[in-house]
């Protein structure tokens, strides 16, 4: 191999006297060194070049007359003036420009129901404030700008791979309009991998045009939060040239970020926002105006009234587009991200395998950051070899190594496995028998005989988690395993199949997976909430009669967690979720009949390995 040989000439050149160096070291060639598979660091992070450009985008989103141009910042090696052609790594994102205070939505409202309309999209007192946002602190730092990427750009550099930086449309010096998630902003960051490839054009400050032949025209794109977002976007198009992407805490469908099933749920800790407020909260470019009236536009299209799924959030949907995926995508994800939810990549990761995509999959136990912040020197590994694999083409055994590597509880703990949901798991079931309101049974069997109804009262000012540790409660329903005695892992998406009635034409229904210990100390393993009136789709709502008994299931966020021996399982059942859901005045009522109510669990060893734990 010519890294491997190079390598060598390097260190013989270390023995040689100093006054030989550097007739000897300007005969040796310049290029990039690999060695057990990683590029290796032998440029050097100083001797580079530096340019600012605008690239010209085929779409004018923010309706001046003109094409849209995104700002781009290029670090590349010194060497590439001198003939080497390197690989591109590219950040895109909306946040090097900070962001702006933002009013939210107010979710004190009443729930939608067919006909009658309320105040639903009033802006309350709260805000989006930006020095809070755990989002830009994940994605570009606790200061965000100027542009760049400390924690990876000598990283990248030495090892012989360039670095592209871009501003996000509407966002400090690009054109265009924020639309969170539209399709212009894919057009935009795409628009860099064309002209990193000659496909479009770009211009320096001075109107000069600005050409990209120091590159191979291969382009990894990676970031964590909206700067993982917009890789999934693009490799969603199929662009060529974009050979890799590593989408870090990312979205693969905008409706799910603020939306579950036809339920306006908020992503967590950020309660009121929605896409109008976060394109608000990055609209950062200079020209303060322009962009107002397609903002407007995005408030009015998101459907904050019926929840209701569109062609508007079609639009941002990514995973609809996986079959166009021609980039490798190694997705990476917190197992306790309330913020960008954990459907978002276990869906993602399902549609790029389904549709043949080389793909891998790293999972934490951690919230929204990077893994570079919990186990950097074999998270490096990985990256370095998944970029030196797909951008320089080398043969070293990536895309054959375990797809999953996942932490465990202890935080202590790293397993490799053949994919993700883990090998073996299948479908098992517990049913609920009564317990009126302190906590009933949940048992392998179901409830025998006749329709067994127990009920519950919303009350949208108390946080489910207290609800669950409440020994009683009239608003909420509870049910426990028996103490497990072997420990039980769950690998994937639990849902809840509910017979249920309402005695009013709206409600929030929100379903949690608890983990109760020994000492009484409570566990969400995961939650997820749903509208009745979308009991036929996302689609479409559809009212709802009082005391009519309705089928609904519930899909809980995706999860991999083990329960260990002696702790039971609980399966909790809310109304309204203050933390997540809109919050009506409390007073709905809902039935559920136990005897055609089920949970169904992921279950590595499936009802076996279920029934040995819990019963």
């Amino acid at each position: 191999m010519k890294g491997v040989r190079r390598a060598a000439v390097l260190a013989a050149l270390a023995t040689l006297p100093l006054g030989l160096l550097p007739a000897v070291a300007s005969a040796a060639p310049e290029g990039p060194v690999f060695k057990d598979g990683e590029a290796q660091p032998v440029f050097s992070a100083t001797d580079v070049v530096k340019e600012s450009v605008w690239v010209r985008a085929p779409v004018d989103s923010d309706r001046d007359g003109r094409d849209d141009e995104v700002y781009a910042e290029v670090v590349r090696q010194g060497a590439t003036n001198r003939g080497l052609k390197v690989p591109v790594v590219f950040f895109n994102s909306p946040y090097f420009s900070d962001g702006n205070d933002v009013a939210n939505h107010n979710v004190d409202v009443e729930l939608y129901v067919p006909n009658r309309h309320g105040g639903y999209d009033r802006r309350d007192g709260s805000q989006l404030k930006a020095q809070a946002d755990e989002r830009i602190n994940a994605a570009v730092g606790p200061n965000a700008g100027p542009i760049t990427s400390a924690r990876y750009e000598s990283y990248f550099i030495t090892r012989g791979f360039a670095m592209v930086y871009a501003e996000s449309l509407g966002t400090g010096k690009s054109s265009g309009c924020p639309t969170s998630g539209g399709r212009n902003e894919t057009i935009g960051s795409k628009s860099v991998i064309d002209w990193l490839n000659g496909r479009t054009t770009a211009r320096d400050a001075a109107g000069k045009k600005v050409k990209a032949t120091w590159t191979t025209g291969k382009v990894g794109m990676m970031g964590v939060s909206y700067n993982g977002t917009l890789p999934n976007a693009v490799a969603s198009t199929g662009v060529r040239g974009l050979e890799a992407i590593v989408p870090i805490a990312a979205i693969s469908s905008w409706y799910d970020y603020y939306r579950a099933d036809g339920a306006v749920v908020a992503p967590g800790t950020y309660q009121g926002e929605d896409l109008d407020v976060l394109a608000e909260y990055v609209y950062t470019r200079e020209d303060r105006e322009i962009c107002k009236p397609i903002i407007a536009e995005v408030a009015k299209k998101q459907d904050r009234v019926t929840g209701d799924y569109s062609a508007f959030w079609d639009e941002r949907n990514y995973v609809k587009d996986a079959h166009k995926v021609r980039a490798a995508v190694l997705a990476v994800h917190g197992l306790s991200d309330w913020n960008v939810k954990t459907k978002h990549v276990a869906q993602w990761y399902e549609a790029l395998r389904r549709n043949g995509v080389d793909h891998k999959i790293w999972l934490h136990q951690s919230g929204h950051t990077d893994p570079d912040t919990l186990r950097s020197v074999e998270w490096r590994r990985t990256i370095n070899k998944w970029f030196s694999h797909y951008l320089y083409g080398l043969d070293n055994g990536i895309e054959k190594e375990p797809k999953s590597t996942i932490q465990r509880e202890d935080r202590k703990t790293w397993t490799d496995e053949a994919d993700w949901p883990a090998p073996g798991t299948s479908k098992a079931k517990l049913y609920p028998w009564a317990g009126g309101s302190a906590k009933g049974a949940l048992k392998s069997s179901s409830v025998p005989g006749r329709p067994v109804v127990e009920s519950l009262r919303d009350d949208s000012s108390k946080l489910a988690e207290d609800l669950v540790d409440l020994p009683s409660s009239g608003n909420r329903l509870s049910y426990a395993t028996r103490a497990s005695a072997t420990p039980l892992r769950l690998s994937g998406t639990p849902r809840v199949e509910l017979s249920v009635s309402f005695d009013q034409p709206a409600a929030n229904v929100t379903a949690l997976l608890i983990d109760r210990a020994p000492d009484g100390t409570s566990h969400v393993i995961t939650r997820g909430w749903t509208d009745p009136q979308n009991r036929n789709g996302q689609s479409k709502s559809k009212p709802i009669t009082p005391g009519r008994t309705y089928r609904i299931d519930v899909e809980l966020q995706p999860q991999d967690y083990i329960v260990p021996a002696g702790h039971t399982v609980e399966f909790v059942l809310v109304s309204s979720d203050y933390d997540y859901t809109l919050r009506p005045k409390p007073g709905a009522g809902l039935s559920i009949d136990l005897t055609s109510t089920t949970v169904e669990l992921p279950v590595v060893g499936g009802p076996a390995a279920l029934r040995r734990s819990v019963g």
